[in-house]
C-alpha cells in the first residue's frame, strides 16, 4: 500500500459505530442448502464470478459464462461448474489447490438481484459429472465441484445504482481500448494491434468449446 490515509477503520467496533447493525432479515437470510429458489436461479444464470485465494492470501475473481443452466446442482449441498477452454493460466484451479474456500456470484441479465454461494471447492474429472456438463457434445476437461456452506440472495441496490441491465451506451466500444491493444501494452508485445485483435476475434469463434 503506497498511499497513506488518516482515518482508517481497524476494528469492527469502529465500523459498527458508524454503520450500525443489520436488521433480522439480512442477518437471518443465509441458508446452508440449495433450496428450490436457489436451484431456479442457478438454472437460469448464464454468468457467474468465482473468487478464490492462494496460500499467501492473494485474491482472484474469475468470470465464467455459458448458456443458462451450465452450472449443475448435484444435490442440495453440491454444485458443479464446467471448465471451458481458456488461456491455461488456471488461476482459480491453482488457488483451490492451496485453499479450497471459494465465493460465487450468480447473475441473470435483466434480473436485479444476485445469488451468492460460499463453500469449499474441489477440482474433479469424474466422467459421470463431466458428462452432465457437456456442451455441443464436448466434455470439459475438469469440473469445479463446490460443497455449499452459505447461500443467500443479494439485494438489487447495486444493480439499480449502476443501471447495469438498462443503460448501455451505444458508443461505449469506441471509448474502451480493444483487448488486443490492452494486451499489447500490458505484455509489451511486439505485434500489431490489428493482428492481435483478429486473433482474439477468431479465438472467440473457434475456441469456445
Amino acid at each position: 500500500m503506497n498511499q497513506q490515509f488518516q482515518e482508517v477503520i481497524t476494528t469492527e467496533e469502529e465500523l459498527r459505530a458508524i454503520l450500525g447493525k443489520p436488521n433480522d432479515a439480512p442477518k437471518n437470510k443465509v441458508i446452508a442448502i440449495l433450496d428450490k429458489h436457489c436451484r431456479t436461479f442457478i438454472a437460469h444464470a448464464p454468468f457467474l464470478t468465482i473468487a478464490s485465494t492462494n496460500a499467501k492470501g492473494q485474491l482472484d475473481v474469475s468470470p465464467k459464462g455459458d448458456p443458462a443452466g451450465f452450472v449443475k446442482v448435484l444435490d442440495d449441498k453440491t454444485l458443479a461448474i464446467p471448465d471451458r477452454l481458456g488461456n491455461k493460466r488456471a488461476d482459480t484451479f491453482v488457488n483451490i489447490l492451496d485453499n479450497p474456500s471459494v465465493g460465487i456470484l450468480f447473475m441473470i441479465p435483466g434480473i436485479k438481484e444476485t445469488l451468492r454461494v460460499n463453500g469449499k471447492a474441489q477440482i474433479i474429472r469424474d466422467l459421470v459429472v463431466r458428462e452432465q456438463l457437456a456442451h455441443k457434445g464436448k466434455l470439459p476437461q475438469f469440473a469445479i465441484v463446490v460443497h455449499v456452506e452459505e447461500v443467500f440472495m443479494h439485494c438489487a441496490k447495486c444493480m439499480v445504482r449502476s443501471k447495469l441491465w438498462t443503460a448501455i451506451e451505444p458508443d461505449i466500444r469506441t471509448k474502451i481500448p480493444s483487448l488486443g491493444k490492452v494486451i499489447k501494452d500490458h505484455a509489451k508485445l511486439d505485434m500489431p494491434v490489428d493482428l492481435l485483435d483478429d486473433y482474439l476475434a477468431e479465438d472467440e469463434k473457434s475456441g469456445l468449446y
